[in-house]
């Protein structure tokens, strides 16, 4: 839907309302732990989108309960209002909360190849023990980048 400041602010509104509504007025079990995330109204006020997080197993029993609820918030919410429509209500869960549960455990199973050290380029540099070539300092035959640094540097300045 499309939000401008005062569907904003209606929404803001509407999302008190509904929170005190349904930790007050509904004594359903299956609404404990219950989160209002977030609230959209239509500008004419006669449909909100209500966004709801719970635990990832309890989807389908939370909708269900504010499905079957649907009717009395709608009725508290004409009481608890002074608008002259009371909203159609929408009920989705919000699945953000999840999304970001995943990221952050994905960002703690860090690869092993992201701590070993590496150079500017990002190669990882030649351990001790490894075969890997490595320059020889004494060279200076100006082959690669640093016997070019090197020959540059020792060039007298005309």
């Amino acid at each position: 839907m499309k939000q401008n400041s005062l569907t904003r602010r209606l929404s803001a509104q509407l999302r008190e309302k509904l929170g005190y509504i349904l930790l007050f007025e509904i004594a359903d079990p299956r609404l404990d732990l219950v989160t209002l995330t977030g609230v959209e109204v239509a500008q004419d006020r006669s449909f909100a989108r209500i966004f709801v997080s719970c635990d990832g197993d309890r989807y389908e029993e939370v909708l269900e309960a504010l499905d079957a609820a649907r009717g009395r918030i709608r009725s508290l919410l004409a009481r608890a209002l002074d608008w002259r429509v009371t909203p159609e209500l929408e009920f989705r869960i919000d699945r953000s909360t999840d999304e970001a549960e995943r990221i952050a455990r994905a960002l703690e199973n860090v690869p092993e190849t992201l701590s070993v050290p590496k150079d500017e380029e990002g190669y990882p540099l030649a351990a001790d023990g490894d075969d890997a070539p490595v320059a020889d300092e004494g060279d200076d035959a100006g082959d690669g980048p640093s016997g070019a640094a090197s020959a540059a540097e020792e060039a007298p300045d005309a």
